[in-house]
């Protein structure tokens, strides 16, 4: 610990390393929200969401890192190699989008710390390729037990950041999922560092095509744009839930107003249901939703739907209780958290 701590106190610009933090904590945020966008997507989009994601948190990962490998003074010539900092972002992205992934999916066991770990597993790959990257007058010896520490600090804090974050959709614990994701990049990226002796040696050249740190530093102020883009986007997003939620909590209070049993529904099926209807039927509101409306009027054809808009037909509404009850149904068309579907007025 306390060769960690000298290595950021003395060896770091830290003023840069306030900004890598800074960074980092922005982008972690901004995976997350959008991380949560995704699991709220219809599934056309849901890959589009998670690439985007993916996107946040790579560039997040790679721009903590080479915001403190400038704040990094070690004071003799060095550069870095075009080729490895590219594979060391497309490394980042290719790996937490991987983790995000998993930690989304219901089908795998355990899938949230399964995926934050392998999102852990993607800040050391680019790290140590990062590191791989970076060319200077002298060669790097390591300190095995710090580079251990450094895999397994990145590991166990990315293994708890998705259950967290995840864990429920408001503002508390996406940002304290974000938090847990920060340590982990930069709990990983200084306890990497102090791993590492930078032994001069003049017989090393610094090649002439190594990218220098103001070219760098140009890379990474695009990355830092591309993050708040992201930020921005997400931010967006969750207004845009917000004024749909106030909408249909609106709507839901006037559809609780009526005497008439109204229902919701789209091609899936049932998405909302008011008290009339739900005493109708003899079931609890909450299980109403996600049903078929076949389940309730069993002998309503899809044909016979179609055809009434705005004009009543008779049906059987089976209620949870076994009896079959005479309705009158009227369907209109609606727009509902802004997309069409159908209301059907239940008397």
């Amino acid at each position: 610990m306390l060769k960690v701590y000298t290595c950021i106190a003395t060896e770091h610009d830290l003023r840069l390393v306030a900004l890598a933090a800074f960074v980092c904590a922005l982008a972690c945020f901004a995976a997350v929200n959008l991380l949560h966008h995704v699991r709220r997507s219809e599934r056309a989009m849901q890959r589009f969401w998670l690439a985007v994601a993916a996107v946040a948190t790579g560039f997040g990962i790679w721009a903590t890192h080479f915001i403190a490998m400038l704040a990094f003074q070690p004071a003799m010539p060095s550069g870095y190699n075009i080729a490895l900092t590219i594979v060391s972002l497309v490394a980042a992205i290719i790996l937490t989008g991987t983790g995000l992934s998993i930690g989304i999916s219901p089908r795998v066991q355990h899938g949230r710390w399964i995926g934050g770990a392998i999102v852990g597993g993607g800040i050391a790959v680019m790290h140590y390729t990062g590191m791989a990257a970076f060319e200077i007058a002298g060669r790097i010896d390591w300190d095995p037990p710090l580079v251990a520490a450094s895999i397994l600090l990145g590991g166990m804090f990315g293994a708890a950041a998705l259950p967290v974050a995840l864990r429920e959709n408001n503002v508390r614990w996406k940002a304290l999922g974000a938090l847990v994701l920060t340590i982990a990049i930069c709990s990983h990226h200084f306890t990497a560092m102090a791993a590492a002796a930078i032994i001069p040696d003049p017989r090393v050249v610094v090649p002439a095509s190594a990218l220098p740190a103001e070219w760098m530093a140009i890379g990474v102020a695009l990355a830092s744009t591309v993050i708040i883009l992201l930020a921005l986007v997400g931010l967006g997003l969750d207004l845009r839930d917000l004024r749909r939620a106030g909408e249909t909590a609106r709507m839901q209070e006037l559809a609780d107003a009526t005497v008439e049993g109204l229902v919701v529904c789209n091609e899936a099926g049932i998405v909302a249901a008011n008290k009339s209807f739900a005493a109708l039927a003899s079931v609890d509101r909450s299980e109403v939703v996600g049903r078929s409306l076949a389940s309730f009027f069993p002998t309503l054809s899809q044909d016979e739907l179609v055809n009434t808009e705005r004009k009543p037909l008779e049906a059987g509404l089976w209620a949870t209780n076994g009896t079959t009850i005479p309705v009158e149904l009227i369907r209109r068309s609606i727009v509902f958290s802004g997309k069409p579907h159908k209301v059907l007025a239940v008397r």
